[in-house]
């Protein structure tokens, strides 16, 4: 079963190849090509999921390794364990589900305000760039050589510049270029971090790195590599104060793009933390941990405040972004098998809550013509009461319910804070976890005040200046107003039903059965950090 990683990279890769082909008119039209090149890896993940050895989770399975760059020593090198593989599962489902979105919801409503409708107008140049940003991102999870992750990681930057440039909102093309700006930058010094660590050991091999713990590298060189490649992955996460590019982005991509960055493109950042930055350099993770944990907590705070202060539904969930990042960063800096364990459960309940999360928030601005929440006139569950409630799930799963995937990566790591890795302040990490604590109670303050404004109260039309219009681009970019037309208030229509139920469907499971998630990445952790099981 070697084949399965090659294969996960060669049929987007080929799928986004034959686009540019001259014959490749793909009838019934793109979108559905797309949705089947998309379905195609969905498929291979789940034969991923089926062959994959429970039983052997911590050690890498389905491995390739073959030459690469032979005068240097590089290697191709992919394999999947219990840390890779869910991302790589939720990279194909959330991707699949946002062709599905495509493919089904290419009619234009009224209120819509991106340009042509999530690329109605080029549906040939956004299914390419969906594909390439597809292997980039499954890349990422999949490689086992430092160069070859960088190779990966980057990948991802192009095409959702693009994405959020050419498919994004009014203030497109200022978000694009200040989320290629400060990622390019990160990646700089992450790059840096990464030949400094192969200077010291003489190689990029992540498996044998990881299982020397370090050896080769002094506790300075360890250190400065750690903040190095820290920064880098940092940056992706996004951690704070180097979030500033996030709201943006968010607020300005089109749906697609919006449910992409936050359920994938965030874990990049963190992943990173668990495949490279703490087993690769302990000692300097160990130095690093309680200034990351300070960087955590602050996040998380700042985070919930800042959604307090926003009226724009898609930037407030943007800044939940930074705040549920943060509950996954204090995890990591435990160094702790229970801190890190709820590091990456959060990681995939963020990526399913916030996914769903961000389609809603499309859907609301399709109807409505704005996302100004004062400016929607509540009561939507009156109005669209089907809408409503999955908001209203959403919103509960995102602050923490027991019962639903969102408590439980926090609420580990706030566990893992409260009896920190030998060589750590308890002290200090029992101050992290009030904080952190404290963090969870406003982000349920933030989502009720979300619902109040939304959900609840007496129905009343939209008052915001865009509401209704109908907005047409011009060949020079330019937006002019054609017609007013009343908000397209129907309730949830089938193609938006089958991209969300498979979210709310693995959101309760994970969180009634956590240990079909935790069973996965417990033997993962443990020999990330050296423990003998």
């Amino acid at each position: 079963m070697n084949w399965l990683p090659v294969a996960l990279l060669a049929v987007p890769l080929l799928g986004a190849l034959l686009l540019l082909a001259p014959a490749a008119a793909t009838r019934p039209g793109p979108r559905v090509y797309g949705l089947a090149v998309s379905g195609l890896v969905l498929l291979l993940a789940v034969v991923m999921l089926v062959a994959f050895d429970y039983g052997q989770a911590g050690r890498q399975q389905f491995e390739l390794s073959a030459s690469w760059v032979p005068g240097l020593d590089l290697r191709f090198h992919l394999g999947v364990d219990g840390i890779s593989l869910p991302l790589i599962a939720l990279t194909a489902l959330l991707t699949f589900l946002c062709f599905a979105y495509l493919c089904w919801g290419s009619a234009r409503g009224p209120g819509q305000l991106l340009r042509p409708r999530q690329g109605g107008g080029r549906p040939r140049a956004l299914v390419f760039t969906l594909l390439v940003l597809e292997v980039g991102m499954i890349g990422t999870f999949l490689a086992l050589d430092l160069l070859l992750f960088f190779v990966f990681f980057e990948i991802v930057l192009i095409p959702m510049y693009f994405l959020i440039a050419i498919w994004g909102g009014r203030g497109r093309r200022a978000a694009a270029i200040k989320f290629i700006l400060y990622t390019l930058l990160g990646s700089v010094v992450m790059l840096l971090g990464l030949l400094l660590i192969w200077a010291q050991t003489g190689t990029l091999d992540i498996v044998r790195l990881a299982a020397e713990h370090g050896g080769g590298m002094s506790r300075t060189v360890q250190v400065i590599a750690f903040i190095a490649v820290g920064l880098g992955l940092a940056v992706k996460t996004p951690m704070w104060p180097l979030h500033t590019w996030l709201p943006d982005a968010h607020t300005e991509a089109p749906t697609v793009g919006s449910v992409l960055l936050a359920g994938v493109l965030l874990k990049m950042g963190t992943y990173g933390f668990a495949r490279i930055a703490i087993p690769v350099l302990p000692e300097g993770a160990a130095v690093i941990a309680p200034w990351l944990g300070v960087f955590a907590v602050v996040g998380i705070i700042y985070g919930a405040l800042a959604c307090l202060a926003q009226r724009d539904l898609k930037r407030m969930i943007a800044y939940s972004s930074v705040g549920h990042m943060g509950f996954v960063l204090l995890g990591f800096a435990t160094l702790t098998t229970v801190g890190i364990n709820g590091a990456l459960f959060a990681n995939v309940a963020h990526g399913l809550i916030t996914g769903l999360l961000f389609f809603l928030a499309g859907a609301i601005k399709e109807r409505y013509g704005t996302a100004d929440m004062p400016s929607l006139g509540g009561g939507m569950l009156a109005i669209l009461p089907h809408l409503g409630s999955v908001l209203t799930f959403a919103a509960i799963a995102s602050l923490g319910l027991p019962g639903l995937a969102g408590f439980w990566g926090e609420m580990l790591a706030l566990l893992g804070a409260f009896q920190p890795a030998d060589g750590l302040s308890r002290p200090i990490f029992l101050a992290f976890m009030a904080i952190g604590g404290l963090g969870a109670v406003l982000t349920a303050a933030y989502f009720l005040v979300m619902l109040s404004r939304i959900t609840h109260g007496r129905p009343g039309p939209p008052t915001g200046d865009d509401a209704g219009s109908l907005v047409a681009v011009g060949a020079s970019g330019g937006a002019r107003p054609v017609a007013i037309v009343k908000p397209d208030l129907r309730d949830i229509r089938v193609y938006e039903m089958a991209a969300w139920v498979p979210l709310v469907v693995l959101i309760l499971l994970f969180g009634l059965w956590p240990k079909l998630l935790l069973s996965l990445t417990t033997p993962a952790v443990q020999a990330l950090l050296g423990v003998v099981s």
